[in-house]
């Protein structure tokens, strides 16, 4: 248990039974009435953002998030395998927890893994990855009609759209959020 006055960016709170991510928080003291603290939540599951406020001083129960760095090794079956490098435990991932990030992971890719009570949260990929292309049409000089963009199978089976001007073999980097092709990567 914390109080309302002990928070800060990060912090994880239990609320109702969800766990709340502080996102953002501000003490207020109004000239009329008593003080309060106005917060934005993120949850941690969903990602869902909502503003809350609470009275200054109100205990709120907290949540104890192990986020730690390890790495992927292999999927097995729907999961997927990471391995503490420190203690070399291994924990399984659902594929409902990777969701849109699981295209882009590679074998002995590090990754950010959020544990709570033993089960995982959330997983954080590093924001871009360098992958290569197995395999793209050749771009047809004059071809403007797409934005000048081509779909692209990437070597984690992930297909993304790049530029005409890349082939099969070439390095990209990819957005890990959203997909994003974000430039060439020179050998």
């Amino acid at each position: 248990m914390a109080s309302t006055n002990d928070l800060k960016n990060g912090m994880v709170l239990n609320l109702d039974g969800q766990l709340w991510s502080v996102v953002e928080f501000q003490h207020v003291k109004p000239g009329k009435g008593g003080a309060f603290v106005r917060t934005t939540l993120k949850n941690v599951l969903s990602g869902k953002v909502v503003d809350k406020t609470f009275n200054a001083g109100t205990k709120v129960d907290t949540a104890i998030v192990d986020r730690r760095d390890m790495t992927y090794l292999y999927r097995d079956g729907s999961d997927y395998v990471f391995m503490d490098g420190e203690t070399f435990d291994q924990v399984q991932i659902p594929e409902t927890i990777l969701a849109a990030q699981a295209p882009f992971m590679l074998e002995n890719q590090s990754a950010l893994v959020a544990l709570h009570e033993g089960s995982p949260l959330y997983v954080e990929l590093p924001t871009s990855v360098e992958l290569v292309v197995s395999h793209t049409d050749p771009g047809l000089q004059g071809d403007r009609s797409t934005g000048g963009t081509k779909p692209a199978t990437l070597e984690t089976g992930a297909e993304i759209q790049v530029p005409l001007f890349l082939s099969t073999g070439d390095k990209v980097k990819v957005d890990t959020r959203d997909g994003r092709y974000l430039g060439r990567v020179n050998a």
